[in-house]
């Protein structure tokens, strides 16, 4: 069953981890912004902080009103919403940053970009929570106490490695050309019409290889697919769980793997990211916006993935080809009315 992993917890313990879940967060951030500066610092001797995008006072000031508490909150119901769903977080989050005028403007771009990422840490807690079982069996695995727990450690570092590979070499490519609303739209449509041609024929109850039987070949294969969903708009999830079903996973064992790996692959671009600008996000927007946007995307991430997985028993994956599809054209009407902008800036 797909929810097997994902248990229930009452709402006394619900809150309980929801309180664990935001020390967490913000000591990650706080010691990955940190670490970043440290790093920029040590790089340029005699600078107090060697940040590219240091802003001027007059700068901040104007970053501080672009990033309010209701926008941090909006954020991060987006980022939570959307990141395991196969609808592409970073692509709503592009428009939505559009809608609310954040990062607009080139002195803030670097900033507003790398929050979108940070606030994934709070989509991360969601599955340590939720599938908590499943990170117990990683452990014992790593500690050889789990046959089934290593193959499944072994499946995940062999499919996390191609976006680690091809990622660190695109990343400033992709920033610079495709976190834009007409490649996002692109990505939206081919994703969704995929989407719209393969659901029918994935039914819930298909045999397959579960997910602590994956082979290293698929593995591999599944890390390979995860490769396309660098392109913005085009969904990790989206990539991922198709890869698996296509390898000969079960539906439960595919949507789990893409969790699974979303987990070590978000951690580590979150990780990396915050310690590489987290001192200009904090520069620009200061603690209690990303830290807003970390909790609320836990929130909403838990919710998300409760609810997907609960769908997908009965019914298919179609909801979300057509959920692109209809974003897709709503912001080619934005973009036509002139509401956001084409460009990357």
């Amino acid at each position: 069953m797909l929810a097997q992993s994902a248990s229930a917890p009452t709402s006394r313990s619900f809150i309980g981890r929801l309180g664990v879940a935001i020390c967490i967060s913000a000591l990650l951030v706080l010691v990955s912004i940190t670490w970043g500066a440290h790093r920029a610092s040590a790089s340029v001797p005699g600078t107090e902080l060697a940040s590219k995008a240091k802003l001027s006072n007059e700068q901040q000031a104007a970053a501080h009103n672009e990033m309010t508490v209701w926008k941090a909150v909006v954020l991060g119901v987006v980022e939570g919403v959307t990141e395991y769903l196969p609808i592409s977080s970073t692509g709503h989050l592009v428009v939505t940053q559009r809608l609310l005028n954040i990062g607009n403007d080139s002195a803030t771009k670097d900033a507003a970009d790398s929050y979108a990422i940070a606030i994934q840490f709070g989509a991360i807690l969601a599955v340590l929570v939720l599938y908590r079982r499943r990170i117990k069996l990683i452990f014992r695995g790593i500690r050889g106490r789990s046959k089934r727990g290593r193959r499944l450690v072994i499946s995940l570092v062999l499919a996390f490695l191609p976006a680690v590979v091809v990622g660190v070499g695109l990343e400033k490519p992709i920033k610079a050309h495709l976190l834009s609303p007409p490649a996002v739209v692109g990505a939206w449509i081919v994703g969704g019409i995929v989407l719209l041609i393969v659901a029918p024929r994935i039914k819930p109850d298909r045999p397959g290889v579960s997910l602590t039987t994956i082979a290293p070949k698929q593995a591999l294969i599944i890390g390979a697919a995860q490769v396309l969903a660098m392109w913005p708009g085009t969904s990790r999830s989206l990539v991922t769980i198709l890869a698996a079903l296509a390898v000969g996973t079960t539906l439960s064992a595919a949507v789990e793997f893409s969790f699974l790996l979303g987990l070590m692959t978000l951690g580590a671009a979150t990780i990396y990211e915050t310690a590489k600008n987290g001192s200009t996000v904090i520069d620009a927007y200061g603690i209690a916006s990303p830290l807003i946007g970390v909790v609320v995307a836990f929130v909403s991430a838990a919710a998300a993935i409760r609810w997907m997985v609960t769908w997908l028993k009965t019914r298919s994956l179609a909801i979300f080809g057509w959920e692109r599809i209809v974003v897709a054209i709503i912001t080619i009407g934005l973009l036509i009315a002139g509401s956001i902008s084409a460009s990357t800036v």
